[in-house]
């Protein structure tokens, strides 16, 4: 059975769009999230934000900070916390590596994006980074800069 080219289960939610300009990504990793049945319905109209939270390990499980889903307007009696802590679903391994990675080589856990994957389960992909400091930001603007500059000149030239 041949899989069409957009999957309709597919859908991002959220993405934080600074985490690769504050941030030196060097591995990502793809959790599930623990949620409630209103936090679901939100996600679905696409009333979330991850740009200000991060993930940590704590007492033996993975967690996401300050992030926001919006309220579910039809829930009426069973509303869920909008900045709550969200519990994250990985394997003992990779949660082992991750708190090694994040107490020993002094690296943080980024949320970069959130979606639906193809069986229409909600996913976050979290980034094992490092802190970028001015100057490499800077690094990172300029090369941008110059690659969309070299890419004009090539289509001048034509």
């Amino acid at each position: 059975m041949a899989q069409t080219k957009s999957d309709p289960n597919y859908k991002v939610i959220a993405e934080n769009r600074r985490a690769r300009f504050d941030y030196a990504i060097e591995d990502d990793l793809e959790c599930g999230i623990l949620l409630e049945g209103s936090e679901v319905k939100s996600l679905r109209q696409g009333g979330a934000n991850i740009a200000e939270s991060y993930a940590t390990v704590d007492d033996g499980e993975l967690w996401l900070i300050n992030s926001y889903v919006a309220p579910y307007d039809q829930a009426k009696t069973f509303r869920h916390e909008e900045r709550r802590r969200r519990k994250l679903l990985v394997s003992r391994k990779e949660l082992s590596n991750l708190w090694n990675a994040t107490q020993r080589k002094g690296m943080t856990l980024v949320p970069i994006v959130m979606y639906f994957n193809h069986k229409g389960l909600a996913k976050l992909k979290i980034g094992i980074a490092k802190g970028k400091k001015n100057h490499d930001k800077r690094e990172t603007e300029a090369k941008r800069d110059w690659s969309r500059q070299k890419q004009r000149l090539l289509k001048d030239n034509r």
